[in-house]
């Protein structure tokens, strides 16, 4: 199944940071900012989910939901958050199964050494459950704030 905009966003089903499993849908009726990210703790995604996190008010505000998934283990979820004070879940996507439904399981090249991981990427579904906004390789300046001006201009 390719990701398409406009179309139905994959459903799955995750065990999530607080021990639930959860559903995409789930979270019918609100918006959601569906983010893929390689490893808790690293400089990167700390800096993205500290960005999330100081905008969550915002996003919130306009029944948008944030949702991380990376494949760190539960534990290492809680941490992150707790070290953070993150106020949104994150998701375990174990065998990279969700990952690769989305198609953000990639090869990856870093000093030479060839691996696969996740291209971080984001994804904002609307409240149809449609995916109407992606974006791929991110960089992590500014992507928040980009990511909650398209919701603002596109979905209120």
């Amino acid at each position: 199944m390719a990701i398409e905009l406009g179309k139905k966003a994959p459903d799955f089903e995750l065990l999530a940071s607080n021990g639930e499993k959860v559903k995409l849908a789930d979270f019918k009726d609100k918006n959601v900012v569906l983010y893929f990210y390689p490893k808790d703790m690293t400089p990167g995604c700390t800096t993205q989910a500290c960005d999330f996190r100081d905008f969550h008010g915002n996003f919130s505000e306009l029944e948008t939901v944030i949702i991380g998934v990376s494949p760190d283990p539960i534990e290492k979820h809680e941490k992150f958050i707790n070290k953070y004070n993150l106020p949104f879940i994150l998701l375990f996507d174990e065998d990279h199964r969700v990952s690769e439904l989305y198609e953000v399981w990639k090869l990856k090249k870093n000093f030479g050494k060839e691996y696969m991981g996740i291209e971080r990427s984001t994804f904002v579904i609307d409240n149809d459950g449609k995916i109407v906004k992606e974006w791929r390789k991110v960089k992590v300046k500014g992507h928040v704030e980009e990511a909650l001006q398209f919701i603002k201009e596109n979905l209120t």
